[in-house]
């Protein structure tokens, strides 16, 4: 399984594409055969718990939505479209203040018209993880709309 680097990844463009994942600044950090790793970078305007300083957790669920998607990309080697059926993303402990978010989501099956993904929400070190998630997506035959 090959890392890729950003510059060259052709899915960076689909990541950024929607007004919500432009103002999030998501970044491609790495991409496998079936997997991807995604960052959302530490920004004062997604603050959502003032006191703690940490990221809102509507932005950590589109990230993870996000990384889930591109995860199905990789997987079926096209750009197909897809819906989230079902995301479920379980909070283990609150993420470091000031911290630039990473999920790590990896397509683990795709049937003819279902994707399934498994994610790693996490700060520093994906083996102390923030938050994981499972999640099934519809495929469509229809091709992803690209700017």
């Amino acid at each position: 399984m090959k890392n890729t680097k950003v510059e060259t990844n052709p899915h960076l463009t689909k990541i950024n594409q929607t007004p919500h994942g432009k103002k999030l600044n998501l970044q491609l950090v790495s991409a496998e055969e079936t997997a991807v790793t995604l960052m959302l970078p530490f920004n004062e305007e997604l603050i959502g718990d003032p006191i703690n300083r940490l990221i809102h957790s509507g932005a950590l669920t589109t990230l993870v939505d996000t990384a889930s998607g591109v995860a199905i990309f990789q997987a079926q080697k096209n750009y197909r479209a897809m819906a989230t059926l079902d995301l479920r993303i379980d909070h283990i402990r609150k993420a470091e203040p000031d911290a630039d978010i990473y999920a790590r989501a990896d397509c683990f099956r795709l049937t003819h018209t279902i994707a399934f993904v498994r994610a790693t929400v996490y700060t520093s070190n994906i083996e102390e993880p923030v938050a994981t998630s499972i999640a099934s997506f519809m495929r469509s035959n229809k091709e992803f709309p690209v700017d």
